[in-house]
């Protein structure tokens, strides 16, 4: 299993659902490849490892500014010279030739980034797209982008049947390297669709200097090609995430919908809170940009302009300090003693407190805290991020009825209203939550969701091993 930024390093989201795979399949044995930002995290893993994983080799991408050149000269090749100008140039360059340049030829990342051939075909670039951008500034701009790229072309591949990755990205790269050196397939499973996220992001950065933005999106989007060409299968979790796969590229003979599956037996025995005067609200969510906490707190400050009596209760970590403690610090300014920022717990005691729960990201897949919180017969109030309309409204067949309210990201006061709405009656929100419960219990079952994931694996073996 290749992962990034996620397992075992991080609690919640892909990380818990990952090691919920593991643990239900304890009949294959699992190498994890696991890639994180910083050296200092080695070994600190937030989840105790179940005994079907073998071996864990973890990669750093900090690591990469360490390196030393080797001080060899580099004479690149022909078919060489143009592998890297279009990794340069961010357009689809011939990996297998690039894999070949540090595999085989051992070549050192930083002795290719100084080499005089690398030099003259970005100065090329530079005269062609950043003619009125410092020479230094698109230098440093492609050596950081690159520097990663090179470096992880460079790790040793650990042994493996079958290579699996749970998002395309540096995790994909990993996974193409895999595919070219030890000929064994390999198979992508996307959560989100990585690349427009990215994008997303990108758009939004302060870091990344305006000119080199389109550069950025185009750089992630090379490397989910790379993976997408080289799967042989590709699964996403609902049907519109895999019209965007076949969209970028991915070929739509491989492409599968597996949905997400939680453990419904943990969550279905929640009593329901009983009522108290006070209405309960939950936010399962890491306190990360993306999951857009800030407008849930500006939102919840005007919720509470409205209705007297609510808490929101915040559940869960960060891998973003700066960014926490933004949201600490709004809410103190706001005065909001009734928000409580109750950190990393233990979701299936802690529901029991809930009266209902809200999602306010500007991007998600198919998130299992909305799945939980229906399994609980708990209503929610979501942004219309992913599937979030067919987990509320119901997909294609579905016709139980709605199980909470949908917004448009980033709106404070579509958000407020809707968790207004959502307080004024207890009757809609037993309504809603038994609606949701029956729909999790018909769709999104874990027991289903493995067995979906075992029968490509068996697919797989049967065409390629």
């Amino acid at each position: 299993m290749i992962l990034e930024g996620s397992y075992p390093y991080i609690n919640g989201g892909v990380s818990s659902w990952m090691h919920n795979y593991i643990k239900a399949s304890p009949d294959i044995e699992y190498v994890l490849w696991v890639i994180g930002a910083h050296e200092k995290d080695k070994g600190r893993f937030k989840y105790e490892l179940a005994d079907n994983v073998l071996e864990v080799h973890e990669v750093f991408l900090d690591s990469a500014i360490k390196m030393a050149p080797a001080g060899k000269k580099v004479r690149l090749t022909v078919e060489e010279k143009e592998a890297v100008s279009a990794l340069i140039d961010c357009a689809r360059p011939d990996w297998g030739v690039l894999v070949s340049m540090f595999q085989d030829k051992k070549m050192n990342p930083l002795d290719v980034l100084m080499s005089e051939d690398f030099l003259d075909t970005m100065t090329a670039l530079c005269m062609e797209k950043y003619p009125y951008v410092a020479y230094a500034e698109t230098f440093h701009t492609m050596r950081s982008m690159l520097l990663p790229v090179l470096y992880l072309l460079s790790m040793e591949v650990p042994a493996a049947d079958m290579y699996h990755t749970v998002c395309t990205g540096y995790g994909g790269l990993l996974a193409v390297l895999a595919a070219y050196q030890t000929a064994r397939p390999v198979m992508l499973t996307e959560h989100g669709i990585y690349s427009r996220e990215r994008e997303e992001e990108i758009i939004r950065a302060t870091w990344v200097i305006p000119a080199f933005k389109k550069q950025w999106i185009s750089f992630f989007y090379m490397l989910s090609d790379a993976i997408y060409k080289k799967a042989a299968r590709i699964t996403s979790l609902f049907n519109n995430a895999r019209k965007t796969q076949i969209e970028l590229g991915a070929p739509r003979e491989v492409t599968r919908v597996v949905a997400n599956g939680i453990f419904y037996d943990r969550f279905s025995s929640i009593p329901l809170k009983e009522e108290d005067g006070i209405v309960d609200i939950g936010a399962v969510i890491r306190l990360a940009p993306i999951k857009d906490v800030k407008t849930l707190i500006y939102a919840f400050y005007e919720l509470t302009r409205r209705v007297p009596n609510v808490r929101l209760h915040i559940l869960g970590g960060t891998d973003d300090e700066e960014y926490a403690q933004e949201c600490y610090n709004l809410a103190e300014n706001y005065g909001l003693k009734n928000c409580i920022f109750a950190g990393q717990v233990n979701v299936i005691e802690y529901m029991e407190k809930l009266d209902f729960t809200v999602l306010s990201s500007i991007s998600e897949g198919q998130p299992l805290s909305v799945l939980e919180s229906f399994a609980a017969r708990r209503p929610v109030v979501t942004t219309e991020v992913g599937c979030c309309r067919d987990l509320i409204e119901g997909g294609e067949g579905d016709k139980l009825g709605k199980a909470g309210y949908l917004v448009p990201p980033m709106h404070r006061e579509a958000l407020a209203e809707a968790m207004e709405r959502m307080c004024s009656s207890f009757a809609r929100r037993l309504r809603m939550g038994e609606v949701g419960q029956k729909r999790v219990r018909t769709y999104y079952i874990h027991e289903s969701m493995m067995k979906n994931y075992m029968s490509i694996y068996k697919e797989i073996e049967e065409e390629c091993l």
